[in-house]
């Protein structure tokens, strides 16, 4: 199993939150903050990263991506932030 899939969390400029999975997050980040990566964060620019998880498997990282997502925006940080 190769555990390189990252799920990482940025905080736009209207203060809305956006989940995202990647094996590149240095080059996604970079993506996000030139209007290339996501339709959602091209009008909310710019975007800072305020969480991540690393060292998942592709599986995993979808999985937890979908969790993320379906929690209110207040618990999305510490989910991310506190490992399984």
């Amino acid at each position: 199993m190769m555990n390189d899939w990252q799920v990482y969390l940025l905080k736009c400029s209207d203060g809305s939150l956006y989940c995202g999975v990647t094996k590149n997050l240095k080059n996604r980040l970079l993506k996000h903050n030139e209007g290339t990566a996501s339709k959602y964060t091209r009008s909310r620019l710019p975007v800072k990263l305020v969480a991540a998880r690393q060292d998942l498997t592709k599986s995993r990282a979808f999985q937890l991506e979908y969790q993320i997502k379906q929690l209110p925006a207040g618990k999305k940080i510490s989910a991310l932030k506190i490992e399984d």
